[in-house]
């Protein structure tokens, strides 16, 4: 499938005689994007999205197309004031079209051009923090961390933005007792209220309660508030879209399981926001977890 899967076995014992536990944290790799679909007789290029890629944020963007070359174009903004729907948009690489099909072939893959800013002293701005932000949080706990009781595996998923396609093979291969995803809080802005987002940028990790594929089991969710406040970790409660979470926590005989993540504002778009401090309280609470989840009495080894 393409996921990377580390271990780091446990240090020592949990101290009742009994086996380490598994415990899981997940942060998925892919973004969403495009695939060539078709090359008009102008070398125009028509496009199928993968992923959750709208109308509105792909008007006017550059891309890149990964063939047997890196070719850059631009999306064409159309006519008029009316946004056109994504069917009909086109990809203009500025060549002709035999230029285009020397380059381009049917299949390759199109992703967005947009690069990481550091927008100020706080906000990072980037095209594909869902989730490169969580795997970075991931990779940067693991290595933090400390003495842990627990067998830590570190795991990069792939295709969680087309249906949680790879976490069940790592979930069914780990078998895991516990498990976290890390992926973006939905975090309000423009065109979102408070009601509808409920995370905001510069306040906390966010802890999922509930999303579209998961609700999260409460004695993890009331696990980690807990271990919030002794260890001094910003945090805030979330409700989310759908996360590596639901393949986690219906692997085999089922795991104890939910998400968190920095909150991300203007997720799946090429604006992404998200806030210095609020990646550091996730990686601290990820370090935290693995150096306490032992504690975890409800989980049968």
């Amino acid at each position: 499938m393409g996921n990377i899967i580390g271990l780091r076995r446990a240090t020592g014992p949990p101290g009742d005689g009994k086996p380490p536990l598994r415990v899981v944290l997940a942060a998925h790799a892919d973004e969403i994007g495009m695939m060539v679909k078709y090359i008009d007789g102008d070398g125009l290029i028509r496009f199928q999205r993968i992923g959750g890629l709208e109308a509105p944020v792909l008007v006017s963007q550059h891309v890149m197309i990964h063939g047997r070359e890196a070719v850059r174009g631009v999306i064409a903004p159309g006519r008029g004031g009316d946004v056109p729907k994504a069917e009909d948009l086109v990809i203009d690489l500025g060549l002709t079209a035999d230029e285009v099909r020397e380059r381009v072939e049917v299949g390759d893959i199109v992703t967005l051009g947009q690069e990481f800013v550091v927008l100020n002293e706080s906000i990072y701005a980037g095209r594909n923090f869902d989730d490169r932000i969580g795997l970075y949080c991931l990779l940067e706990a693991m290595r933090r961390l400390g003495p842990a009781a627990v067998d830590a595996y570190a795991v990069s998923t792939v295709q969680e933005e087309v249906g949680v396609r790879g976490m069940p093979t790592a979930a069914f291969a780990i078998e895991p007792h516990l498990g976290l995803a890390i992926d973006g809080s939905l975090a309000w802005g423009a065109g979102f209220a408070r009601h509808e987002h409920l995370c905001g940028l510069g306040e906390g990790t966010g802890i999922y309660l509930i999303d579209n594929l998961t609700v999260g089991d409460p004695r993890l969710v009331r696990f980690l508030f807990d271990l919030c406040e002794r260890e001094g970790i910003r945090c805030q409660r979330n409700i989310g879209g759908g996360t590596d979470a639901s393949a986690i926590q219906r692997a085999r005989g089922g795991a104890v399981t939910t998400t968190i993540g920095a909150p991300v504002r203007y997720m799946h778009s090429t604006v992404q926001l998200c806030h210095r401090d609020d990646v550091e309280a996730t990686i601290a609470l990820l370090r935290a977890f693995l150096e306490h989840a032992h504690e975890l009495e409800v989980i049968a080894r």
